[in-house]
């Protein structure tokens, strides 16, 4: 579990510190990671509640505030285990004529 768990870690670290930046995340690096964690599970090496502390403990380490804090405290509702919220800024989008 060590091994799996160093993994997603750098993974979820990674992604958050690349948002955190204004970078993007590829739908590939972050769809890996959540076939490791529903993969964890399928194998009994983690439970969805360890593996979503984990992750959140990432999250505070970059963003210094929680999931729930950004998406709020029902962020599973819309983000089900395994999937991560991990999504760019949104662009500011200024209007290009007067209409």
């Amino acid at each position: 579990m060590q091994v799996l768990e160093a993994e997603l870690e750098q993974r979820w670290r990674a992604m958050f510190t690349a948002l955190a930046a204004g970078d993007d995340v590829s739908p590939t690096q972050r769809l890996r990671a959540e076939g490791i964690m529903e993969a964890a599970v399928l194998m009994d090496v983690a439970t969805p509640a360890a593996l979503l502390d984990a992750m959140d403990h990432c999250y505070r380490s970059v963003y210094n505030r929680g999931i729930a804090d950004d998406f709020g405290g029902d962020w599973q509702d819309f983000f089900t285990f395994p999937q991560i919220p991990a999504m760019a800024q949104r662009a500011p989008v200024y209007p290009s004529t007067k209409d």
